[in-house]
């Protein structure tokens, strides 16, 4: 945990404009108790800057985004896993189709500690195209993502709307990809629909259903729910 705290320090400048923090149950050993020995709780940090685009410029920013994730389900409910991930687009051109360019990583942490691994450094590179339908906020990305095992398509959509005055919120995202993996190339799927109700200002609660394909353990779809409360910084 202390890592965890330590690294939230260190992006102090981020933190100024912070847009929210997240703690998450998550109920996946209550869900799937044989493929889950616990249910345990994550720590979620997310700063979310919209497109700062006047249309004027060289150079146009697009959206940026900065997100932090810790599982606690280490020995003594310490970091299990650490993810990070930064994102940022930008257009040098009149069409309103972006470059965007990722990265991500992380790590997982054992006892004992020689079964620690890392997450792979995943640099990516791509279009984004933001968009309404329906009064539902829509952003796609297409990638070509790097990693030191393969080069693979990466295709990701995020997705907002509000509803009762923006008291209710729908949201979430959704990505495939494939990668070299045991001498071949699979297939991957991740998804997080999210729904929030906001109780004040700054605080809401909710819940986030995250589905994994293939999953980390045993069976071809995992679904972990959660039950969730957030804070806007």
């Amino acid at each position: 945990m202390q890592r965890f705290f330590l690294i939230l320090i260190a992006s102090a400048p981020l933190l100024t404009q912070a847009q929210n923090l997240q703690f998450h149950y998550d109920l996946r050993h209550t869900v799937a108790p044989a493929q889950n020995p616990r249910n345990f709780t994550t720590v979620y940090f997310e700063y979310w800057k919209k497109q700062q685009d006047s249309g004027h410029s060289v150079v146009k920013p697009g959206s940026f985004l900065f997100k932090t994730e810790a599982d606690l389900y280490g020995s003594g409910n310490n970091i299990g896993k650490f993810f990070l991930q930064v994102s940022q687009s930008l257009r040098l051109w009149k069409p309103k189709v972006y470059l965007a360019l990722q990265y991500s990583g992380g790590a997982g942490i054992t006892e004992p500690k020689q079964y620690s691994y890392y997450i792979s450094n995943t640099f990516s590179a791509g279009i984004e195209y933001p968009f309404q339908w329906k009064g539902i906020w829509l952003t796609s990305q297409l990638y070509l993502r790097y990693t030191a095992s393969s080069v693979d398509p990466l295709l990701t959509l995020y997705w907002w709307k509000g509803f009762l005055n923006y008291r209710l919120e729908i949201a979430g995202d959704v990505s495939i990809w494939t990668q070299n993996a045991g001498g071949s190339k699979r297939f991957y799927f991740f998804a997080e629909p999210q729904l929030w109700y906001k109780f004040l200002q700054q605080l809401s609660a909710g819940t986030k259903i995250n589905l994994y394909y293939p999953a980390d353990t045993e069976g071809p779809l995992q679904i972990a729910p959660t039950v969730a409360v957030r804070w806007r910084l």
